[in-house]
């Protein structure tokens, strides 16, 4: 029995080689034997512009955005500071003065 590992997306152990890839039959999942190393690491998030993000950063809003569940809107241009990064569709959690707490998609916010 060889000594594959598991798959990244749904770490079923039921991995076979393919060539070069490593391919899960469960999930469907292909993958480099080295980018194993790699999918360890944080995920990337990254601005309207391309920049990586971190927590802790300071944001702009570049497009108007309507608040769901109010009839108000989060203009362009609002700085948004300290923002964290979380998983999920909506990758930035943040407080804004006269809003309150938010989550915010990466592609409508640019670094300062």
């Amino acid at each position: 029995m060889s000594n594959l590992p598991n798959c990244l997306k749904c770490n079923s152990e039921y991995t076979y080689e393919d060539g070069t890839m490593l391919v899960c039959p469960e999930c469907g999942h292909e993958w480099m034997l080295n980018e194993e190393a790699d999918s360890s690491d944080e995920k990337v998030v990254k601005d309207a512009n391309g920049n990586v993000l971190q927590d802790g950063d300071n944001v702009t809003v570049i497009k108007d955005l309507k608040v769901k569940g109010s009839s108000s809107v989060l203009k362009q241009g609002t700085k948004v500071k300290s923002i964290r990064l979380v998983d999920g569709d909506h990758e930035i959690d943040c407080k804004i003065d006269g809003f309150g707490p938010m989550k915010l998609k990466s592609e409508f916010v640019k670094k300062i």
